[in-house]
């Protein structure tokens, strides 16, 4: 990356933490009239954290997009913002918390940079990378190691700490994807049959389709968790259609998930329970009966809608009403004091992180990279769709959380180390050839 544009970097990282503070400002003004007493300690440590994380991405990836960090920096610090402003209502949000786990994310960031100077090294890791991503999302299930939190059997208790595996389960998953994808996608992209307009694979090639479809309904059932369930089978069809360009095999995930979600809705009633809120969320019966779901969905829906176009402003909307609104539902508490517009303009840093993350895709010179930059990116979007769809009602509640902003360490620290990756990826594939860097040296030097 030249100077130029390692300036520029650094000035929208800049700006990124000014707009932090001056909406922490506006929070302490909404609720009190006076500025935050402890603003000063947050955006210096805030400041701090962002700096050494682009010293380190100018240290060991001078190449990479420019863009990622800012934005990322625009998102997790409004989460902060957020956080805080609900942890004036409702005490069980800790925004000193989330500043801590923070900056451990950005330990994450930067050893994975230093530690993993070419990505293409996990082509290598394959098989021992779905092995992991398996062993952690299996691990609640193991008495005595695995809590259940919410009704979900998500989570597993680590001396005083909870800890979500499943987290970074999808990320092991994902180079096991690409890897194996890599290696089989000229067999899976065979035709069969021809149905209509759309050419179906052999039946032998569906094999990898179906172990992914029973284990994601595995997860489902077991540990009650539509949201990884959906991730899951979700990031292994996305890329297997990147792998291959078929259209049928989109299809027949599609057919496979809801049909396997019909039949577990149909048997096993904490499943029936999601559909049940999905479908019927005003229902007063329903709120007896599950009121983690219909009535936090209900509440929500309403703090969004009395958000309006503008919404009540920072500090004077009432998150406290919604529950878990700093994790699962911090979408709707945003809504409600940022408005439609604030929620739009979110919603738009999102796409451009994913943007920049499939732009790497399509740059990266050989397809293990490409497979891993467009699956990565794909998790980070179907995550955010797949939240905000169940927080608007659009698909069922998912327990899901939104990337970044919403209170919890392992999600933090995982999709942390998920930037990491597109950052050196991005770094490998916009780095000129070695003769390109030598000329472009020696007429800075002929300039000077």
């Amino acid at each position: 990356m030249t100077a130029k544009r390692r300036g520029a970097q650094l000035v929208m990282l800049a700006s990124a933490v000014a707009i932090v503070m001056v909406a922490y400002a506006n929070v302490g003004l909404g609720l009190n009239n006076q500025v935050p007493a402890g603003m000063l300690g947050y955006g210096l440590g805030l400041g701090a954290l962002m700096l050494a994380a682009y010293l380190v991405l100018a240290k060991f990836a001078p190449w990479a997009d420019p863009l990622l960090l800012p934005l990322v920096t625009l998102v997790n610090g409004l989460g902060l913002v957020m956080i805080y402003r609900i942890e004036q209502s409702e005490k069980l949000a800790s925004a000193s918390n989330q500043l801590f786990w923070t900056a451990v994310g950005i330990v994450m960031f930067s050893v994975t940079l230093i530690v993993l100077r070419d990505h293409r090294a996990l082509q290598r890791m394959t098989y021992t990378a779905g092995f992991v991503g398996i062993g952690l999302l299996i691990l609640p299930l193991v008495p005595l190691l695995g809590k259940e939190i919410n009704g979900a059997r998500i989570w597993i208790g680590v001396g005083g700490f909870s800890i979500q595996p499943g987290e970074f389960a999808k990320l092991s998953l994902v180079v096991f994807f690409a890897g194996y994808l890599v290696a089989k996608r000229d067999i899976l992209a065979l035709a069969g049959r021809r149905l209509l307009f759309i050419d179906l694979p052999r039946a032998r090639d569906l094999g990898p389709v179906l172990i992914t479809w029973v284990f994601s309904v595995g997860v489902l059932v077991l540990e009650k968790d539509l949201g990884t369930s959906l991730l899951i089978f979700g990031a292994f069809i996305a890329m297997l259609y990147i792998a291959t360009q078929r259209t049928s095999w989109v299809l027949i995930g599609v057919a496979l998930f809801l049909s396997g979600a019909f039949v577990a809705g149909q048997i096993f009633s904490h499943v029936r329970a999601r559909f049940d809120v999905w479908l019927n969320p005003a229902d007063p019966v329903l709120y007896e009966r599950f009121p983690g779901g219909s009535l936090q969905l209900m509440q929500g829906l309403f703090g969004m809608g009395s958000g309006g176009i503008l919404g009540t402003g920072l500090g004077q909307g009432h998150p406290q009403l919604i529950p878990l609104s700093f994790s699962d539902f911090i979408f709707a508490a945003t809504g409600e004091e940022l408005g439609l517009t604030g929620l739009m303009a979110l919603l738009m840093v999102y796409a451009l992180i994913v943007q920049r993350g499939l732009r790497t895709a399509i740059a990266a010179r050989d397809p293990f990279s490409k497979l891993l930059a467009g699956g990565l990116s794909f998790i980070l979007a179907w995550q955010v769709f797949i939240i905000v769809g169940g927080v608007t009602n659009l698909i069922p509640l998912t327990g899901l959380v939104t990337p970044f902003m919403s209170q919890g360490g392992s999600a933090l620290l995982a999709n942390w180390i998920l930037i990491a990756l597109l950052v050196r990826m991005s770094d490998a594939a916009r780095r000129p050839p070695p003769q390109a860097i030598q000329d472009e040296g020696l007429t800075q030097v002929f300039q000077r």
